[in-house]
């Protein structure tokens, strides 16, 4: 069984350092929680791990079954197993999506799949991601909605079968219904013995799912591992507690642009006052 497992990282955008010595890690068939006011490194973790070259690791090491993928690219952390759904996917004009998809599961088989296998897999998934399957034939994201792009991109995952996914706030912009669907599936990832790393700022994702720990980002930091009892407990108290037992402020120029209906956020505003 692999961990992915994070050793004092460090990390900068364009000189700035936003990790200042992160330590966590996972193992597959294990869901994380990773929690923390908007701004304060979450994301920046997840394309740190997964390699985007807009963030540099300035220190550490992001182990993963023993090897150190911060010498590795993208693409072959993802052929490792590392799956990220973006909290922003971005539109690709000209590429069409199940082209795309059939070279994704290609790249991890020694010997493609036919023709009648790859689109036996890629109807299933629209299928039970409740897309339609016409939209395989449209260039990838380009003129999807929120919603639609968050469950194309639990679908890459579904056809993909990482070792560990790392879920950057995937139910934003989902109704109820599509939420239903994404954590149904989500759950059945969960079951096959997938690892998740999911960032989210609402507990009701959270109790849709099996989360076995938690994690809280505080100015780019680990402050807090527990339980999911955790969830809870910012859903109701906010962050405010963190102050109060680890003597820990919340950085105000990090805290900008706090979702009015996310977990903690009107204690997070007592706690920098």
């Amino acid at each position: 069984m692999a961990t992915l497992k994070i050793e004092n990282l460090h990390a900068s955008v364009k000189g700035r350092e936003i990790l200042h010595g992160v330590n966590l890690e996972v193992k597959e068939g294990e869901t994380l929680a990773l929690l923390g006011p908007n701004g304060h490194g979450k994301s920046t973790l997840l394309a740190c791990i997964m390699g985007n070259p807009a963030f540099e690791v300035t220190e550490g090491k992001i182990l993963f079954d023993g090897v150190d993928l911060t010498v590795l690219t993208p693409d072959k952390r993802s052929l490792a197993g590392i799956f990220l759904a973006m909290q922003y996917p971005s539109e690709i004009p000209g590429l069409n999506s199940a082209d795309f998809l059939k070279a994704s599961m290609n790249a991890r088989r020694e010997k493609p799949l036919s023709l009648f296998q790859f689109y036996n897999s890629l109807q299933n998934a629209y299928k039970d991601l409740n897309i339609p399957f016409e939209m395989s034939n449209r260039n990838l994201n380009e003129g999807f909605s929120g919603g639609e792009k968050k469950r194309n991109e639990i679908l890459q995952m579904k056809l993909l079968k990482p070792r560990v996914a790392m879920l950057d706030e995937i139910d934003s912009g989902l109704d109820v219904d599509a939420m239903q669907i994404v954590s149904d599936s989500i759950n059945e990832e969960q079951q096959r013995g997938c690892g998740f790393m999911i960032i989210s700022h609402y507990a009701r994702l959270y109790s849709m799912l099996h989360v076995d720990k938690a994690a809280i980002m505080i100015n780019g930091r680990i402050v807090c591992t527990g339980g999911p009892e955790l969830i809870e407990k910012i859903d109701k108290n906010g962050y405010s507690w963190i102050k109060d037992e680890f003597g820990i402020s919340i950085d105000k120029e990090q805290d900008a642009g706090l979702n009015n209906v996310s977990i903690g956020v009107c204690a997070t505003r007592e706690a920098t006052k």
